[in-house]
């Protein structure tokens, strides 16, 4: 038989006869009994060029990794086999005044990059160390912040003198990771060490004070600090509530963070640089100044405190304005009116009343920034805190529909009260700037360092001198005279600042300078916002500290 290309094909004689009967078993799914054909050379010769056209390919892109760009990439692949990474420097030591250590470093077992920051454990210290943040890794090990982020305190001010500077390492790795080599490529150099003008002891005997009469007799907060009125080094500056320098670095006590955050204790305010609070009679001495610098009144003058002053009402011709003094004093000259604090005396010699002539807010306010009130501490420094308010006709006009400035007004800001608002840094440069005889001087936190005077006072010795006695008087005989002391004479002027609208709260203020002959430091507590009723405030904190002083620290006291 032949087929359709003419050829000769045997034929099986089982091919000849089959049918449905005897179809062979075949499994179909394994290809069975199906006729197999040959490839054709038509799909050979397509797959061939396929082929060709992929080597072709791969072999141009070999020669242009190989030819053109092969020193490009031989640099790269070098650079993946070396790893750069940096040389954390250390951060400088912080010594206190007498050489004790305030903030280290030290060896971690679990990260031996760099080396972990130790705060003093005392309280009392964090707004004046501050903290810092790590630097951090990504997830595959690298830095993606190489530097020790100072946030607060000291390690923020003298962040430069500190952090020192990283140097650089190249580690060289092989194919699974591991170091082979390393090479140092550029050295680190370790950060300034500081010795603080601040007596560690001190500042933790302040805190102390502050804080247990705080919870004893239920005041928000308090504040402290003691300046050196003869160069502005800081001896003790402290707030409460404050936080925990370690725990913020640490970064690991998640709980306590978020309490420092969501609370509503404030731990985060500087309530010596920061914190803005109604002064109360702590003015009157600066007003004091005004009064005998302008000439509208002598030392010796005497004004009748009766309990009060009345004035017409602008409004009622058939009422009267009252302004009421906290007690009748009688007759009061400048150093009396000064120790026990006569509102009526200050009402009189600030904004005027009959025959004796007023300073006038203008006055007022020129004088109060004279002592450093009411402006920046340091114009352009975070640290040093806020401006604070001296109330005057611009500012009555901002915040009140009823914008016109009176004699009242006047009256209200002569003694502290209005919208008067001071921090307690701004209150020791002025109550230090009394001490010394005019000398406005900027804060210093480096033992040693040059002292920085703001400005000269143009006052006469001898008006500086009345306000001394007076402030003195108030210790003797006056509202101070918690801080009458056998030990050391004091200086010192109290404040009690309304609050509320009921007037139920008071911040309670001290100030003032020792020793009194000599006066070498100024010192200013503020417990904030305490029932009225209570009888403890500034002036038991600076009894306790000046007691503590005479055990400890008698040098100062003398």
């Amino acid at each position: 038989m032949r087929n359709k290309k003419g050829r000769d094909a045997e034929i099986a004689p089982d091919e000849i006869f089959l049918d449905s009967s005897n179809l062979p078993q075949f499994n179909k799914a394994q290809f069975e009994g199906r006729l197999e054909k040959p490839i054709s050379r038509h799909s050979i010769f397509i797959a061939g060029v396929f082929f060709l056209c992929v080597a072709l390919i791969f072999s141009g892109r070999v020669w242009l990794l190989q030819i053109p760009q092969g020193e490009a990439y031989a640099r790269k692949g070098e650079n993946n086999r070396l790893r750069h990474t940096p040389l954390f420097s250390e951060r400088g030591i912080m010594y206190d005044r007498n050489g004790k250590i305030l903030v280290s470093n030290v060896v971690d077992d679990k990260n031996s990059e760099f080396l972990l920051r130790k705060y003093a454990s005392e309280d009392g210290f964090a707004h004046i160390l501050g903290y810092i943040k790590y630097p951090s890794k990504d997830a595959y090990g690298f830095y993606y912040n190489e530097v020790f982020e100072s946030k607060a305190g000291v390690e923020r001010l003298y962040d430069e003198k500190l952090a020192g500077e990283n140097g650089l390492k190249i580690i060289e790795i092989d194919a699974v990771g591991r170091i082979e080599s390393e090479s140092v490529l550029t050295s680190k150099n370790s950060g300034q060490s500081l010795t603080l003008s601040v007596d560690f002891d001190l500042q933790a005997a302040l805190y102390s004070y502050i804080k247990n009469l705080s919870e004893e007799v239920k005041f928000e907060g308090g504040a402290g600090v003691i300046m050196d009125v003869r160069n502005g080094e800081i001896l003790a500056m402290t707030s409460f509530p404050e936080y925990d320098s370690q725990v913020l670095t640490d970064g690991n006590d998640t709980e306590a963070i978020a309490d420092y955050v969501t609370g509503s204790k404030k731990p985060f305010l500087n309530r010596v640089t920061d914190g803005l609070y109604t002064p109360g009679s702590i003015v009157k001495p600066f007003l004091a100044l005004a009064a005998l610098n302008e000439k509208i009144i002598s030392p010796s003058k005497q004004i009748l405190s009766t309990g009060s002053i009345t004035i017409p009402n602008p409004y009622d011709t058939t009422r009267n304005s009252v302004f009421t003094d906290w007690k009748a004093h009688g007759l009061v000259d400048m150093r009396k009116a000064i120790a026990v604090s006569s509102n009526v005396y200050f009402y009189e010699i600030g904004g005027g009343f009959e025959g004796q002539e007023g300073l006038g807010i203008g006055r007022i306010e020129k004088y109060a920034k004279m002592f450093g009130l009411g402006e920046p501490v340091m114009s352009g420094s975070w640290f040093w805190g806020k401006s604070g308010v001296i109330p005057n006709p611009q500012w009555k006009e901002r915040n009140f529909s009823d914008g016109t400035w009176r004699v009242g007004d006047t009256y209200n800001t002569a003694i502290g009260q209005y919208g008067f608002q001071v921090t307690p840094m701004q209150v020791v440069r002025g109550v230090a700037a009394i001490a010394n005889d005019g000398k406005l001087l900027e804060p210093v936190f480096i033992k040693g360092e040059p002292p920085k005077v703001a400005r000269y006072i143009e006052i006469a010795d001898s008006h500086f001198e009345v306000v001394k006695e007076g402030m003195r008087e108030g210790v003797l005989v006056g509202t101070a005279s918690g801080l009458n002391l056998p030990f050391v004479k004091v200086a010192a002027k109290t404040g009690t600042a309304e609050l509320g609208a009921s007037k139920q709260f008071v911040n309670s203020w001290a100030v003032g300078f020792f020793p009194y002959d000599n006066p070498k430091y100024a010192f200013a507590v503020i417990m904030e916002r305490g029932p009225r009723q209570n009888t403890f405030g500034g002036v038991y904190v600076v009894n306790q500290l000046l007691q503590w002083m005479s055990d400890n620290r008698r040098e100062y006291l003398q």
